[in-house]
């Protein structure tokens, strides 16, 4: 059974149960006892591993691989979910490992939840209900978004990370191992420790990401305006502002602290 729209050169495994209404697109592979349902939509040359469950509606991209164990689409672990029409939505070449939960959006926000593109996901990873997570990103083993999450682009988040309600964690950040985050973190920042504070900025991953010297440098002058130089959380922002005036690499930065709601970890 290998749903509607499904083309002929789809692996699907026999002991696999799909919906009749899913629709897989052409090379899609399904492993051993794989259980799609209604509502689900996967693109070309996905692959979804054995035990795997995806419920709907959830859509999948092209080029993902789903490894085995992996709860997909379910309904959000909200109290208040009331079976609304809700989704989740995955991109396009997205690995996600082992035993990962990635739940649909509630009707009190968003409505969906959504994972952007070339995202590394590793094993246990759990992807709370009206979370955004953008692209290549790194989230490490047993990493752990609750509810409203917003993750930027290329941020890593090491194991055992586990993100508050509502906080959003800025494009380019690293995140150390076991940090609990509880206010929202600006683009660049490295983070480590319990509690979480703001060790630097992530010039390794901006070097890698063909960031210039230069751009870097006023991007260490951001940080010391937000975190050392002891300006007011207003003055800092002026400076940053007047900073991006001539390294347009820190706009997103602006952007950023303009629309913080929790406040940014400090």
């Amino acid at each position: 059974m290998h749903g509607k729209g499904a083309l002929t050169d789809s692996l699907i495994h026999p002991s696999a149960i799909i919906d009749p209404s899913a629709e897989l697109g052409s090379g899609v592979e399904v492993g051993p006892f794989a259980i799609i349902e209604a509502g689900v939509q996967i693109g070309a040359r996905s692959r979804i591993g054995a035990y795997t469950r995806l419920a709907g509606p959830t859509s999948i991209g092209e080029d993902n691989h789903i490894h085995s164990h992996c709860s997909i689409g379910e309904a959000p672990q909200d109290k208040k979910y009331r079976g609304q029409p809700t989704r989740l939505e995955i991109g396009h070449r997205n690995t996600i490992r082992e035993f990962c939960t990635l739940n649909r959006g509630t009707a009190e926000d968003l409505a969906y939840t959504q994972v952007g593109d070339d995202n590394w996901i590793m094993a246990y990873v759990h992807i709370a209900h009206d979370c955004t997570v953008g692209s290549h990103t790194v989230l490490a083993n047993h990493a752990t978004l609750a509810g409203h999450v917003h993750i930027g682009d290329w941020v890593t988040l090491g194991g055992f990370v586990g993100v508050h309600q509502f906080v959003q964690v800025g494009a380019h950040s690293f995140c150390g191992i076991s940090a609990v985050i509880t206010q929202d973190i600006p683009p660049f920042m490295l983070i480590a420790g319990n509690p979480a504070a703001p060790r630097g900025i992530n010039s390794e991953g901006l070097k890698r990401r063909g960031y210039s010297t230069d751009a870097i440098t006023e991007i260490k002058n951001a940080y010391r305006a937000l975190y050392r130089n002891g300006l007011s959380y207003e003055e800092a922002q002026v400076q940053i502002a007047t900073l991006a005036e001539h390294t347009p690499e820190l706009k997103v930065m602006v952007e950023f602290l303009a629309g913080s709601t929790r406040g940014i970890l400090r």
